[in-house]
Order: C-alpha cells, then structure tokens, then sequence
C-alpha cells in the first residue's frame, strides 16, 4: 500500500497517512475518504485535501441503548455521518444499521458516497478473517439468519428481520458497490424472471390438471363396451 502525507486536523502538520498518532501534537488519527473524489484525508478535516469538497465529520454519541458488538461483544458506539446513524465497534469495525436506515442509504446515492467516505475502504480490510457463525441481534438478542444480499451479491449479512442488519468490517462497502454497479436491479429483474417463469408452471400445471379431469369425466361417462377404454386412457394420463 502507498502511503501519503495528510494533514493533521489538529495542528496542520503533515504526517504520513499510516499513522494513527501525529508526532506535534499526539492527537489520535484515523484514515476516512473523501466522498466526493475518495481521497485520503484524517478524521476530523474540514475540507478534502485533494478536490477541496467540505468533509463530512461523523460525531460519536455516547448511548447506553447501543448495545454490544454481536462479534466481540465491545459496547457499540453511535456514529453520526450526515443524516445516517450507524453503530460502530471500534475493535472489529462492525457496524449496525436499523431497518429503515439500511433502506435509505441502499436507496440514496448521497448516503451512500457519505458512508464510503467515512468507512474508508483502506482501514476496513486486511483485519483477520471473521468466524463463520450465527450471532445474536444488538437489540433482542436473539440469533439472526444469515443471507446472500439480493442472493447474488455474494455478501453474506446477519439479519434480524425486525431490527436491522449486521455488517463485519468488509461488508457494507461492497453491499454500497454492488448497489451502485446496478446490483439490485439486476437482482430484481432476476426474481421477475423467476416469478414469471414459475406463473407458467403453474399455469402448465394446472392446463394437464384440467386435460385429466376431462378425460376421467369422458371415461365415466362413456358406455359398458368403452369401460376398457376409459380406463386406459384416465391411466395413461397419469404418466403424461
């Protein structure tokens, strides 16, 4: 990875973009994007070093509500980013989102240039590998489903269907790319498809039903010396 020299947000000195302490003045660093050209820039800056775009500055509430980190069980932060709300683990980088926020920012291009900006791709990846396995919700605590998001996305989330969705440190960029590259759409034209494909199933189904019933009908009704007949044919419909 190369590395930069950034500004410290604090004192203005420059220190390189790796490191998470400025050697003038000790405040703590951590590397963000722009949101607007995706450009290196600390946590804390009021405008992007590179195109100039005013920053978003995430604010961190403190909550005693939040809950904890399904993962490592660390209570979870409140991060302000715009009008987004998140929660945040500051040991795995986790992150929760309620129901109607992950519907925003899946569907709001702003939010979700804003949230690339803050999660910074760069200080979410390369951690260990997470443990496959199912993990309570923040808020009911009760273990939640994992599934492929739009089932082709090929991210899987840990989902409670009346709380929210958890995001492991890589997630929720690649859930925001797949969005942006026309993921859902693809997905949705997909399940159409597959909805269509599956009316004229039934419709095909229930067309032989009614070819069945006609020939049983015929059968009964046909006279004493075409019983034989009837009856091979009722039959003979059994296997079509």
């Amino acid at each position: 990875m190369q590395y930069e020299a950034l500004n410290c947000p604090n004192c203005g000195a420059a220190v390189a973009s790796d490191k998470t302490l400025c050697e003038f003045c000790s405040s703590r660093l951590k590397t963000v994007a722009c949101p607007s050209c995706f450009g290196l820039m600390f946590l804390g800056s009021k405008f992007c070093g590179h195109c100039g775009e005013k920053a978003v500055t995430p604010s961190v509430i403190t909550d005693e509500k939040a809950g904890n980190c399904p993962r490592c069980k660390f209570h979870l932060s409140l991060i302000e980013i715009g009008e987004t709300t998140l929660r945040e683990c500051e040991k795995c980088n986790g992150l929760w989102a309620d129901v109607e926020t992950f519907e925003n920012v899946c569907a709001d291009s702003e939010k979700q240039s804003s949230v690339l900006g803050f999660l910074g791709e760069n200080k979410r990846l390369g951690g260990e590998p997470v443990k496959i396995n199912y993990v309570p919700c923040p808020d009911c605590g009760q273990l939640m489903n994992r599934s492929n998001f739009a089932r082709s996305s090929g991210v899987i989330i840990d989902l409670c269907k009346q709380h929210g969705v958890w995001f492991d440190a890589e997630e929720l960029p690649k859930i925001i790319e797949f969005v942006r590259k026309g993921g859902m759409e693809h997905a949705r034209q997909k399940e159409l498809a597959e909805i269509k494909n599956e009316r004229s199933r039934l419709h095909e189904e229930l067309r032989k039903q009614q070819m069945q019933d006609e020939r049983f009908a015929l059968g009964t009704l046909a006279k004493d010396d075409d019983n034989d007949t009837g009856i091979r044919g009722f039959i003979k419909t059994l296997f079509d």
